[in-house]
């Protein structure tokens, strides 16, 4: 059975779709890569970002609600997110994130810079430098591709049982632990993104889910074989996991772990050109088939949105 390899994607709610799209597409440069809406909630859009081919290990989604309540970052969630930047970027996005007035601070753990921020809906977020990882060709608005975001660089979590947290992480998902730095905890999944978690040791106020906080965190299976290998390695060691959910671009199971975080296991395939060409990714409203009948609906429901270009000072 494979190891774990890393992050698949990061799922966290936020507010207005339009202040979202200029956020992460606008200013950070990502790729928008998708268009739909979540499968449980079909009035409410599920945006994808990501890198210009959208790989596993680069992709931010979110559930954009406009005028919902916000939440409280805190245990029981992903607290920092983490962007993994090239090496000699960091002058530039300090510059940038300012041209916007978004206020940063640089914190340091196990030796390497993070430039802290939080975006417009109060999402904690971070980029480290690395040379570990390919090359994010997309640009756009300004964010070049030796400067683009290359992925996730990991994240942070914030547990209600750090130490049972790291259990599962170091003997179950067979993350390798590279050490305590203070009040964190730090592992390395077998990937070259999306590799890096630090568990917050320290007690961390619980969590409240609302606009601001990430959803969930989905860990990547290599095919559908390594994820039915994964369920029934969670359920031989207690996780109630559920059964597997086509979400059309990966399937997924789910659990929550014991520091109340929950985790999604997602597979690689068939990925996000399976509806869309390469070339034309988030072009188009894309529905799941069983909702198809109803797109006139949808469409009238959902606030329209578009990719621009956005101009700081």
């Amino acid at each position: 059975m494979e190891k774990m390899k890393g992050i698949h994607h990061i799922t966290a709610i936020v507010g207005d779709p339009q202040e979202n799209m200029d956020f992460y597409a606008g200013i950070l440069g990502l790729r928008f890569v998708k268009k739909t809406i979540n499968f449980d909630d079909p009035g409410t859009y599920h945006f994808y970002f990501g890198d210009e081919t959208a790989k596993p290990g680069t992709i931010m989604t979110f559930f954009p609600w406009a005028n919902a309540y916000r939440g409280k970052v805190g245990s029981g969630q992903v607290g920092i997110t983490t962007f993994l930047i090239p090496a000699n970027s960091m002058e530039f996005w300090e510059s940038r994130l300012a041209s916007f007035k978004i206020q940063t601070k640089k914190v340091s753990r196990f030796g390497e810079t993070f430039l802290q921020f939080e975006d417009f809906h109060g999402l904690q977020l971070e980029l480290v430098e690395r040379e570990a990882g390919q090359e994010n060709t997309w640009e756009f608005n300004g964010v070049t591709k030796d400067v683009a975001i290359k992925g996730f660089g990991g994240a942070v979590l914030y547990s209600g049982a750090p130490n049972k947290t790291a259990e599962l992480l170091e003997n179950v998902m067979e993350l390798e632990c590279l050490g305590q730095e203070g009040n964190y905890l730090r592992f390395k999944a077998a990937s070259d993104i999306g590799n890096i978690i630090d568990i917050e040791l320290a007690a961390v106020g619980r969590g409240a889910m609302g606009v601001g906080t990430v959803h969930h965190i989905a860990w990547r299976a290599s095919n559908d074989e390594e994820h039915v290998k994964w369920q029934s390695k969670l359920y031989d060691n207690h996780y109630g996991v559920t059964d597997v959910k086509d979400r059309n671009y990966f399937n997924a199971i789910y659990f929550r772990e014991n520091g109340g975080l929950l985790f999604e296991i997602a597979t690689d395939p068939p990925g996000f050109t399976i509806d869309e060409d390469i070339d034309h990714l988030g072009e188009q409203l894309m529905l799941p088939k069983w909702q198809e009948p109803h797109r006139e609906i949808i469409e009238n429901h959902l606030q329209p949105i578009v990719v621009r270009e956005v101009k700081g000072e």
